[in-house]
């Protein structure tokens, strides 16, 4: 794989820094029975790293001490980690919002048969990757059979009421391009999936997000190996709005790795960009006895990947978010 931050470093960002954080983004493993061509992770069935019981206990406890509104759980596919379930329990019972970002098909995985009345049973958000509407491009960039199994769960969490605005059980979808391109406008293209999602399968769902690709790891080294890194961060770099900076995921989120470590966001923890306590990587504990609120934010040419058009984040386009 080849590696692009010897790239991303050499191109100024503007400067950050944190606000008050209210989200908690962690990461418990990259093992993840799909291996998509996107994957900003890298993740996949043969990946071993994952979250320790004693992570999961820090986790929990930063949640009472910094009273964190949000517990946002990603992967790999989180759901395969063994803690995930007592993770999603225990945040739950304090009342914390916790969304879990689903490949959908881990849903039909051996031993995960009851995983969607767990999921609706603790009102988790469910916040799903489907990447078209379409069968051909989905199964493209995510595996032969992944379309079908996807709308398949789709169906059985929305027998549950996830999607439904009545029930309280929010299922929301994620866009993200099929390359190198800047996704369309967030309300048109979720007007596209209501349409056909619901006249070909009966799905429902509450929100679609829309994601750019970040020319990191898998795709990054794809972008590389085409050579066409160089026109996609030129792209993104044309089409970059200062606005977007006062609303990046990254000045109210923190994210956490499996070992417990510290970083910006997702996607720098995917540079292995920790942020730094002295002279070591900062990990979850020092957050029992430290706010990160004022903080510099580490910065480089990835980041115009959140700031391009409507912007991006883990939430969709910053703009439509804002206005």
């Amino acid at each position: 794989m080849r590696d692009t931050w010897p790239l991303l470093e050499k191109i100024a960002f503007p400067a950050l820094r944190r606000g008050a954080i209210d989200t908690l983004q962690v990461n418990v493993g990259y093992r993840c029975n799909q291996s998509c061509i996107h994957c900003h992770v890298a993740a996949g069935p043969h990946r071993t790293e994952e979250m320790s019981g004693d992570v999961v206990d820090l986790v929990l406890a930063v949640l009472v001490r910094r009273r964190m509104a949000t517990l946002d759980i990603t992967g790999g596919a989180p759901e395969l980690n063994p803690h995930f379930r007592r993770l999603v329990s225990a945040a739950r019972a304090m009342s914390v919002r916790v969304i879990d970002r689903c490949n959908l098909t881990v849903l039909e995985v051996p031993g995960q048969a009851d995983l969607a009345e767990f999921l609706a049973r603790q009102q988790v958000e469910i916040t799903a990757s489907l990447p078209c509407y379409l069968k051909e491009n989905v199964d493209n960039q995510r595996g032969s059979g992944v379309f079908a199994g996807s709308v398949r769960v789709l169906k059985k969490l929305n027998a549950l009421g996830y999607g439904d605005e009545a029930s309280g059980l929010v299922l929301n979808l994620v866009y993200n391009p099929q390359g190198p391109s800047l996704p369309p406008p967030q309300a048109a293209i979720e007007d596209d999936y209501r349409r056909i999602l619901g006249e070909r399968y009966g799905i429902v769902f509450n929100r679609l997000f829309t994601l750019a690709n970040m020319p990191i790891q898998r795709f990054g080294s794809t972008l590389v190996t085409r050579g066409q890194f160089n026109s996609y961060m030129q792209l993104l770099r044309s089409a970059h709005r200062d606005e977007n900076l006062e609303d990046v995921m990254c000045r109210s989120l923190v994210s956490v790795d499996w070992k417990g470590y510290l970083y910006d966001c997702d996607f720098n923890q995917m540079l292995d960009l920790p942020l730094r306590r002295g002279n070591r990587p900062a990990h979850i504990a020092d957050l029992l006895a430290e706010d990160l609120q004022g903080n510099p934010i580490s910065v480089a040419g990835h980041c115009y990947g959140c700031t391009a058009g409507q912007g991006s984040s883990c939430g969709g386009s910053l703009r439509q978010a804002a206005e």
